[in-house]
């Protein structure tokens, strides 16, 4: 389910406690063990440059864990270290911006000091517009980069604003490797099948930005050899190998977690 949001407004935000993280470690879905934190939810205006309104929410990093509560090396002072855009799996196949590991990473990374913003492809939710087999989609991960940039600059007003970065998972991998903002930092790619979109038409491939390709072991799409070799010309690109993982990644959200914010750190 989606946390609790603000309903007065793009922006609006209330702190909501999180008491434990939904993690994708197990098909119950079972709460992360470990002390709360808390993080700010909203929703978040990201209109396409078609003029299509998607449903997005955001999460920021909240206060420290609260006295009492335990320590916690990897919890946030408040500030957003980066901000990243989390792109979600097939809509057609039941993808859409609650799905677990999705979910997970939207509401584990803000603990570690990075904000998350989560969109519906078009058709998806209540975004508005109909599927497009991954083209139109393009503009709707360009619009959600566009509403992080804005959102880090409000957030920032006084300081330099902090990176945003793209991570897709699957469907929403390959569609914002495709999709671009200028003022992105990086890609990072989860499980992408690098055929949804033509590999070759994917605005990161030649880019100088940073990209990381997170690639299950048993990935029942791309596997591991598969991919580095269609990726081999890309420029700034790392491929790290998911042990044990398949497509889904269940029992390995934590680790996609771990990976993204030690690839954000050395930004």
């Amino acid at each position: 389910m989606p946390c609790p949001l603000s309903d007065s407004g793009a922006l609006t935000a209330r702190t909501v406690p999180f008491t434990g993280v939904i993690d994708a470690e197990n098909s119950h879905r079972s709460p992360a063990p470990g002390p709360p934190f808390e993080v700010e939810a909203f929703e978040v205006t990201a209109v396409t440059s078609d003029g299509i309104e998607l449903e997005a929410e955001a999460a920021w990093p909240g206060s420290p864990r609260p006295a009492g509560a335990g320590t916690d090396a990897d919890s946030s002072d408040g500030a957003a270290a980066a901000v990243a855009v989390l792109s979600h799996p097939h809509p057609l196949y039941g993808g859409d911006m609650w799905n677990p590991l999705v979910d997970h990473l939207f509401r584990a990374l803000p603990a570690s000091g990075i904000a998350t913003l989560r969109y519906n492809f078009r058709g998806t939710g209540r975004s508005g517009g109909s599927h497009d087999d991954g083209k139109a989609e393009q503009f709707d991960a360009a619009a959600a980069f566009e509403a992080a940039v804005r959102l880090t600059a409000d957030r920032s007003p006084a300081a330099a604003a902090p990176p945003v970065v793209s991570a897709g998972w699957s469907f929403g991998g390959d569609v914002s490797l495709a999709a671009n903002h200028d003022d992105l930092s990086a890609w990072i790619g989860i499980a992408a099948p690098l055929r949804i979109v033509d590999p070759a038409a994917m605005g990161a491939a030649a880019d100088p930005r940073p990209k990381l390709l997170l690639v299950p072991e048993h990935d029942q799409f791309r596997s591991p050899a598969e991919a580095a070799e269609i990726t081999e010309g890309w420029a700034n690109t790392r491929l790290d190998v998911i042990s044990g993982g398949d497509h889904f990644l269940m029992g390995h959200a934590r680790t996609v977690g771990e990976k993204i914010a030690s690839f954000v750190a050395a930004l």
